[in-house]
């Protein structure tokens, strides 16, 4: 009896402290209940499932591309990629790089400028949005929340929306668009954007803290007392875990071993960001923010892999910068502004800069690739069980044209897709058709999708 207690006012301290640790798959416990669940454990509210479920993530680069050193050569698995694609080479038998792809609804038609407005916000939902620069905003629902309304139901959060640059909701953006428009990738409904986070701890919190704070704080709990009462999420479940490592078989306990290792590396990443000297109003980066961009993407990316590891969710967005961005890049030798060098005019020397910033990028969603490739789920690898969407609504960024779109689609999507080719779409096919046939291999029936009709060929 003293046991029962002990342990029970050990789970209300854990509660008390905000604590809610997320288990990855583990094939030991495969359609079966784990005999010592980890307090606020979300994945196991029945046994745990029989093998592990499709994971989607989109990830958004801004401003189009060097388009001659983006362009692969050949067809199908008989191809060479491209320049910027180089750091992909070892991951290619676990890419498809799809060309042909366009959003029409995109283009200026009867709206004129406004680009890189539309680019955001046509990239998931295929439509036209209403231009206006007031609250009367109008576009559609983004692929991301059509699924996740059908699959987030059996997670801890239905979606997960990362931004490296906030989100913005009101105010007049790009010739005369709502931020609204520019500044969010996903929308619930046509108008109801989702606001991206951009504080690494916020999601965190998300992930790893109480089931109704919905990043913020439970009511009566000061968040600071909090933090310094959890001290680390690890320290306060050790004990549960030993008690559950002694229903693992050695892969799995080897795999509980990672993922701890895991998420204490993360939490001492923003713990290290949030102990910066605290920045001005208006700096940037803002206080809590890593002081590096690339370290502030590869934190988000680590707390995107452990959502997905943990099953607290099965969708995700990634918005790298928002389109427009005029980002500076001096840690790769480009200190001009992103937007403004894409304005390139044919410059030999700014086309180069720009190549280097795509190729930035793309060495950001290669180690983000390797690391789900690295977390083992039974025969298979997390990779195995994803898609990874990296693209851009832009192709030529000085022409603003959105017709032939840098797009590669990563993993292979639980058995349902063969990756390692260039899939040479009939141009122009539109983008839709990809967004269809990524919802079908998440479990939807959708017949349409914005101006999509067919779910795209070829994948699988």
């Amino acid at each position: 009896m003293n046991g029962f207690l002990a342990r029970l006012s050990r789970r209300r301290l854990l509660q008390a402290a905000g604590v809610g640790l997320g288990l990855p798959w583990f094939e030991s416990l495969a359609g079966r209940a784990p005999a010592a669940p980890i307090p606020g454990e979300t994945v196991a509210g029945g046994p745990a499932p029989a093998s592990p479920p499709t994971r989607l993530a989109i990830l958004y680069v801004p401003n189009g591309v060097n388009v001659r050193e983006w362009t692969s050569s050949g067809t199908g698995t008989d191809y060479q990629l491209a320049p910027t694609l180089a750091p992909l080479e070892r991951l290619k038998s676990e890419i498809t790089v799809i060309t042909g792809l366009n959003h029409e609804n995109a283009t200026p038609g009867p709206d004129g400028g406004g680009d890189h407005a539309r680019s955001t916000a046509v990239y998931l939902t295929g439509v036209r949005p209403k231009k206006t620069g007031g609250s009367d905003i109008h576009n559609g629902v983004s692929i991301d929340q059509v699924i996740a309304r059908q699959v987030g139901r059996f997670t801890r959060l239905p979606s997960l929306e990362l931004s490296t640059d906030g989100s913005r909701t009101t105010g007049r953006c790009d010739s005369g668009y709502s931020c609204a428009y520019q500044f969010n990738l996903s929308w619930a409904s046509p108008t109801k954007p989702i606001p991206a986070e951009q504080n690494p701890r916020a999601v965190f919190e998300r992930l790893f803290g109480p089931l109704d704070t919905a990043g913020g704080d439970a009511p009566g709990v000061d968040a600071t007392a909090r933090r310094q009462l959890r001290q680390s999420v690890l320290d306060f479940v050790l004990d549960d875990a030993r008690s559950l490592d002694r229903n693992l078989g050695r892969a799995d306990r080897e795999k509980l071993d990672q993922y701890f290792t895991a998420v204490r590396e993360v939490e001492r990443k923003i713990e290290r960001a949030e102990q910066a000297p605290d920045a001005p109003p208006g700096a940037h980066p803002p206080a809590g923010i890593p002081d590096s961009y690339e370290k502030h993407v590869s934190t988000m990316f680590d707390l995107m892999a452990l959502a997905f590891q943990t099953f607290a969710v099965r969708v995700a967005t990634f918005t790298l910068a928002n389109d427009g961005s005029n980002r500076a890049f001096p840690e790769i030798g480009v200190p001009e502004a992103h937007h403004q060098l894409s304005h390139h005019r044919g410059n030999p020397a700014t086309l180069e800069k720009i190549a280097r910033i795509d190729r930035f990028y793309v060495e950001q969603f290669a180690e983000f690739l390797n690391r789900l490739k690295n977390i083992r789920e039974g025969e298979q690898t997390l990779l195995d069980r994803s898609m990874v969407l990296y693209g851009s609504c832009l192709s030529e960024g000085n022409k603003h044209w959105h017709n032939n779109l840098p797009i590669v689609l990563a993993g292979r999507g639980g058995g349902t897709l063969t990756p390692g080719k260039l899939l040479a779409a009939p141009d122009p096919t539109p983008m839709c058709d990809l967004h269809l046939a990524i919802a079908r291999r998440m479990g939807l029936k959708l017949d349409r999708f914005g101006d999509g009709s067919a779910p795209l060929a070829g994948l699988s």
